[in-house]
């Protein structure tokens, strides 16, 4: 007998192919949105914890950590202090230290930060999974005068290689001093890479000092103007540094470089842990990801919706059939059953469907994803996570099918085949 009633209702099913594939399609967009969505969640948390990787520790002036990776990866804020550039040069040759990157900031270019530092940079820099820097175009800076610009500086304000830009003293863009008879020359453009670099003017620490040869305390020097040509007659070593990346040579070694570095009375220094510190950052910052997780929830929630409203809409058509089935000796828990399976099956369809429908999503649409937002999604079957995800997502379907299912149950034989005035 249940044999025969899954194959009524399957004919039937076909006969109400078009509503029916119209459900399931929306299953389908529900379900690829919810995983995109999951999937755009876990990576922005993973750019942002890999916003610097093969980085050991990230050294500075001693105050929180936080406070530290916002203006040392971040470029957001400001430093209390900074570190003498002999600090530095004591830390680079630290016997556990394979490589440094000094970096300085300050300055700003039409609210983009200003980023000094050396050669070491777009050699040992890293981000992603250890992913190193690319030129989009050009080259790194080798004259003082020369700048590297991030993917997004370049694509915002239109720069391209040759162009000719002047540095603000401070950051921000309001009523700032510029350095206007110190023009910089656009030698390079990186590659976008999804991390703070590509919002980041790049210059040379000999440039940073280049351009504050004429200024104290944080003003020009009235009636002093030292020409650009003039200025590799001075002395252009940095005297202090903001922050320093270092590389070690054997990872082992990490605590007892940073006792060595906390440790030091001369300069009062701290060293800290990018990934320790930016799990920190993240408990301040990650709201994106709870709003995430709201959205998520919110489209499962409007496909169950979706799928109970259609299957209730489709009773009032289906009664007589339903009727009928009673008629032939079907008991309403046999009712109960079929419209509770039908609703199960077109789920689980969907779901799969959805899964499909992502990885296509993903092949076409990847590329431009991570080169303009860098969202790095690739095609993929579900993770566990979101094979659970999607695992509750069909008990949910299941569970929300019953509620037609249970009114089908109440339909009486008298109602199904009585005519309607």
């Amino acid at each position: 007998m249940m044999r025969m009633l899954i194959r009524l209702a399957a004919r039937s099913a076909w006969n109400r192919r078009f509503t029916l594939g119209l459900i399931l399609l929306a299953i389908a967009l529900s379900s690829t949105l919810l995983l995109g969505i999951e999937r755009i969640r876990h990576d922005v948390r993973e750019s942002f914890s890999q916003s610097v990787s093969g980085t050991d520790l990230v050294v500075g002036a001693r105050t929180s950590s936080v406070q530290l990776m916002l203006y040392a990866i971040f470029h957001i804020g400001g430093a209390t202090n900074n570190i003498g550039w002999d600090s530095a040069l004591k830390l680079a040759r630290n016997p556990a230290v394979a490589w440094t990157i000094p970096l300085s900031l300050g300055d700003s270019h039409r609210g983009f930060p200003v980023l000094a530092t050396n050669g070491d940079y777009f050699t040992h820099f890293h981000y992603g999974d250890k992913q190193a820097l690319r030129f989009a175009e050009g080259h790194p800076f080798q004259e003082v005068f020369q700048t590297v610009l991030g993917a997004d500086v370049a694509q915002q304000l239109h720069y391209k290689m040759g162009d000719k830009i002047t540095l603000s003293h401070g950051s921000g863009n309001a009523h700032l001093t510029e350095h206007a008879d110190k023009p910089f020359i656009v030698s390079g453009i990186l590659a976008s890479t999804g991390t703070p670099v590509d919002r980041t003017v790049h210059i040379g620490l000999d440039a940073m000092e280049a351009i504050h040869l004429d200024w104290e305390a944080g003003a020009p020097i009235k009636g002093l103007v030292i020409p650009s040509e003039m200025v590799k007659k001075f002395n252009l070593t940095p005297k202090t540094v903001t922050a320093v990346l270092v590389g070690l040579k054997n990872r082992a070694s990490v605590f007892a470089v940073q006792r060595d570095i906390a440790s030091d009375k001369d300069d009062p220094q701290m060293a800290v842990l990018p990934g320790v510190a930016l799990d920190e950052l993240w408990q301040v910052v990650g709201i994106g990801e709870k709003a995430l997780l709201a959205v998520s929830a919110m489209v499962v929630v409007v496909g169950l919706a979706g799928l109970v409203s259609s299957i209730l809409a489709s009773l009032g058509e289906r009664r007589r059939e339903l009727a009928i089935l009673r008629s032939v000796g079907a008991h309403p828990i046999d009712i109960f059953f079929l419209l509770a399976l039908e609703g199960f099956v077109v789920m689980l369809a969907g779901v799969l469907f959805g899964i499909v429908l992502l990885n296509l999503a993903i092949l076409l649409s990847g590329p431009i994803l991570a080169s303009e937002f860098g969202i790095a999604l690739h095609p993929a079957l579900p993770t566990t996570g979101e094979w659970f995800l999607l695992l509750w997502t069909i008990l949910g379907g299941l569970i929300a099918s019953l509620l037609p299912g249970l009114r089908a149950y109440r339909l009486s034989l008298a109602d199904g085949l009585t005519p309607k005035s």
